[in-house]
């Protein structure tokens, strides 16, 4: 039921199909293809309760769940295929307490969007490519291209003229709206020397539109033109580390990283982005011996904010884009060879007090006011204890 998705193709389908679905069922399916591919989802089967699709349904969104345009919403009838105009589409199934029937299947495939230009939006800048091809086709030469600002040129290769434009500079805009952070820029490609203008002019019109943990890149193509329609989504860079002391000064590049029992570990989870108007969070961080599985056996350092493992501080860190915690070694560690942590990172803007990031500790009877937000699960390891400790606790 659900889950985040990154293969080129496959098959979705509701809960025991072809059997009856349960009751009270969500389900989200999350499908992220490579970059400048969309993704194509074909309805081969669906019988659910007809009517207005009120009660048992199927919804379809253009990207993200919380964000993005409904495609549609179905739970009878034909078998329509959406195509989606970035790398991402969401699959939401949705049933009540009421009847059941055999619900759907569908399959999804990735295919080639059009790259006359393409679009990436890395930690610290936009990388837009515009095609020679593409120019020429409709008039123009490479040396007609320019940015916003001026100043800032591309650079030209036999096929391509390449954009790495900066967040914070050549002249892009920045604008935050509600839970959304964008950064917008314009490349001009425009005819001179003429004394009646027969060509028209053409805006690429760049965008990198974040939402918490996503970013959604936005390229088109506007003044009365061929409109070229470019959306991405990529991931904000986030990594843990572990490191030797509370100074945070030296990296620990030893893997498995062999300790002591009860000796101290100390992490710095960081986000690299060149907005310094950002912030991260920890959230939950949980061990445990298997990599792939962190429910079944698992211990808990942190859970939604709320310290869980006596041993573990956490620190103030100066700086915006670190958090820092230490643990000790605990027993945990001793009856498994070796163990593995998982942690949940978050991404705010800098100073929203409504955010996750500022929220801290959520108790379990607490409702997170914000229950949409994303989140990056980020694994590091493995921690295994020195040969020495485990014989002499084996002996003891």
């Amino acid at each position: 039921c659900g889950g985040s998705i990154s293969n080129s193709s496959g098959m979705l389908q509701s809960p025991f199909y072809p059997g009856s679905y349960p009751n009270n069922a969500d389900c989200v399916w999350e499908i992220q293809v490579e970059n400048n591919f969309r993704v194509m989802l074909t309805f081969r089967d669906i019988v659910m309760q007809s009517g207005t699709c009120q009660y048992d349904y199927v919804e379809v969104y253009d990207g993200p769940p919380h964000s993005s345009p409904l495609l549609g919403r179905l739970c009878s009838g034909s078998f329509p295929t959406y195509i989606s105009s970035s790398n991402m589409m969401t699959i939401h199934f949705h049933s009540d307490s009421r009847y059941n029937f055999r619900g759907f299947q569908a399959h999804y495939s990735s295919i080639p969007a059009d790259h006359n230009t393409t679009l990436l939006c890395l930690p610290d800048y936009m990388r837009a490519v515009v095609s020679k091809d593409y120019l020429q086709s409709q008039g123009y030469s490479a040396q007609m291209v320019t940015l916003n600002d001026s100043h800032c040129k591309p650079t030209v290769t036999s096929h391509e003229v390449i954009f790495n434009i900066p967040y914070n500079g050549c002249g892009t805009i920045r604008e935050e709206n509600g839970d959304t952070i964008n950064y917008s820029n314009m490349i001009k490609v425009t005819s001179s020397g003429y004394i009646i203008k027969k060509k028209k002019n053409i805006h690429l019109h760049i965008s990198c539109k974040m939402l918490q943990n996503t970013q959604m890149q936005i390229m088109y193509v506007a003044e009365d033109t061929v409109e070229v329609n470019e959306n991405q989504f990529g991931r904000y860079d986030m990594n843990i580390a572990f490191y030797d002391s509370s100074s945070f000064s030296r990296q620990v590049h030893d893997s498995p990283y062999y300790i002591d029992l009860n000796q101290n570990v100390y992490i710095q989870a960081s986000l690299h982005s060149s907005d310094q108007n950002l912030t991260i969070f920890v959230d939950t961080c949980v061990t445990s011996p298997d990599p792939h599985d962190f429910n079944t056996l698992a211990y808990d350092i942190i859970r939604k904010g709320c310290v869980k493992e006596s041993s573990c501080v956490i620190y103030h860190s100066p700086y915006s884009h670190f958090a820092r915690f230490k643990f000790n070694a605990f027993d945990f560690i001793s009856r498994h060879a070796l163990v593995y942590l998982q942690c949940e990172l978050v991404v705010c803007r800098r100073g929203d007090y409504s955010s996750r990031c500022y929220q801290g500790c959520i108790s379990r009877s607490k409702r997170e006011t914000s229950s949409d937000e994303e989140k990056v699960k980020v694994v590091v390891g493995p921690l295994k204890l020195r040969e020495g400790d485990a014989q002499s606790r084996n002996a003891g």
